[in-house]
């Protein structure tokens, strides 16, 4: 197993730049603002032939009330689940309560825990250690980890005693698998999904909005399968986004977007649609990706509130009826399982791969169904079809006129090869171009066939002007 580092102190003492610095990533926000991190944040790490895991974790104040209890608890269980701590302290602010009370936790655990004084740029090194002495940690490590100062030195000391890897395996040490993003609205309860999809209390969850901040990445297992599940902040109307912290953190929401395989998004049953949802969707299906809809606080809702629910999903999200929807308590866990087999549904037909003998032969079929219209006295003609990629899958459509193929004939192309081909859960593109058919071998013969006989019309044409005059 490689060795897991927690990153553990008081809040705004260079956690998070010391993980980016490791992890060699900016997949930690970073911000001169204290409690930005909230959630235990995995990344990977090498030095050499040595890889390990890092975790990045919440400030600890040791006064905690309300969410900075929870983040806290966070805090605490990256420091039961590490081989090693590295305690991170200010040199700048010396020693305050809240380092002795986390130096006292670390003597009571035993757990092997490097002292680490970061911001000791522009001081010397022993004046910088020397107050950090009286928390019985053993020597303290002076570095500078916005400037990188000591960092290597610090992991090597760290590292000794871990074996190398050998050359030949370089497994990654966050698992591969399906990307799942967990997408929606300021507390509509999407930690509270991961939470239950992870069956534990992996991030922190509080009747507050905007408790996440940072888009977390959890690998997990399930009936042998791998998954990355991305727990994403709130995005919240642009006209409410105030904070720096927060545009950082709908920046790495809408990255997380991207990135994904497949989004499942949640709504909120007891506020019903808004505006907002909208326009989160239509990123969802703008960046291509696969998806999967949440209606989470299902339970306990009156029954004329679930029917206005249901007609208005039925009214205002027909461009998306492509996709499972669900009705969920995550709180409860009702139908949340019910969620992987969408999940998995989705992610086969975004990944799916088509051969072009079956493509073509679909599209005739569906032109012999139902023709082009004809554009100047002249039929649009669809020859033959081909994949040009996946997630979400491309449909390349070659013929004559593609141009001015109606957009109504190209929903009807679009439902023909979604239903033939069984794709749910996520959109497809299609392409159309005119010109000669790239697999047809005799298309150059041909064209140049046509060519002679345009030069040779131009020549008797050309004679006759001449005998005219």
């Amino acid at each position: 197993m490689n060795p897991v580092i927690a990153l553990v102190g008081r809040p705004n003492v260079g956690k998070s730049t010391l993980f980016n610095r490791l992890t060699r990533s900016r997949d930690a926000i970073v911000a001169d603002f204290p409690g930005l991190t909230r959630d235990r944040h995995y990344g990977n790490g090498r030095l050499g032939n040595k890889p390990f895991t890092v975790i990045d974790t919440g400030g600890i104040s040791g006064d905690e009330l309300g969410i900075d209890a929870a983040m806290a608890e966070q805090s605490l269980l990256a420091i039961d689940e590490a081989d090693i701590v590295l305690f991170m302290v200010d040199a700048r602010a010396g020693v305050m309560p809240a380092d002795e009370a986390i130096a006292n936790h670390l003597r009571v655990n035993r757990k092997k825990t490097w002292l680490v004084v970061n911001k000791s740029d522009g001081q010397q090194e022993e004046i910088a250690i020397a107050d950090f002495w009286a928390l019985g940690l053993g020597d303290p490590h002076a570095i500078a980890a916005e400037h990188g100062r000591n960092v290597t030195a610090l992991i090597e000391h760290v590292l000794e005693p871990f074996p190398e890897e050998s050359e030949e395996t370089h497994p990654d040490l966050i698992a591969s698998g399906v990307r799942i993003g967990i997408v929606g609205r300021p507390n509509v309860g999407k930690s509270t999904l991961v939470n239950r999809l992870l069956g534990e209390e992996r991030v922190v969850v509080f009747d507050e909005a905007g408790t996440t901040r940072d888009a977390i990445e959890i690998p997990f297992e399930r009936r042998g399968r791998p998954y990355v599940l991305i727990d994403t902040a709130g995005i919240r109307r642009r006209k409410n986004v105030s904070l720096t912290a927060e545009k950082f953190s709908i920046i790495k929401t809408l990255d997380a977007i991207r990135e994904c395989n497949v989004a499942v998004v949640v709504l909120d049953a007891r506020s019903g649609l808004v505006e907002q949802d909208l326009h989160l969707l239509d990123y969802v299906l703008t960046s291509g990706r696969a998806l999967v809809l949440a209606v989470n606080k299902w339970d306990g809702l009156e029954q004329e509130a679930k029917e206005k629910m249901r007609a208005d999903i039925k009214r205002r999200l027909g461009f998306a009826d492509y996709a499972d929807l669900h009705f969920i308590s995550a709180l409860h866990g009702t139908a949340v399982g019910d969620l992987y087999p969408s999940i998995e549904r989705a992610f086969a037909s975004a990944t799916a791969h088509w051969s072009t003998n079956r493509l073509t032969t679909l599209l005739q079929d569906a032109v012999s169904e139902h023709q082009p219209p004809m554009v100047h006295g002249r039929r649009i003609k669809l020859r033959m079809a081909h994949q040009g990629g996946s997630n979400p899958p491309l449909i390349v459509v070659h013929g004559n006129q593609t141009d001015a193929l109606p957009d109504a004939y190209k929903r009807f192309l679009t439902n023909t090869f979604r239903k033939v081909l069984k794709v749910r859960g996520t959109p497809i593109r299609f392409e159309f171009r005119s010109g000669k058919n790239p697999y047809d071998n005799n298309a150059d013969a041909s064209d140049r066939e046509k060519a002679r006989g345009r030069q040779l019309s131009r020549t008797r044409e050309s004679r006759r002007n001449r005998r005219r005059g």
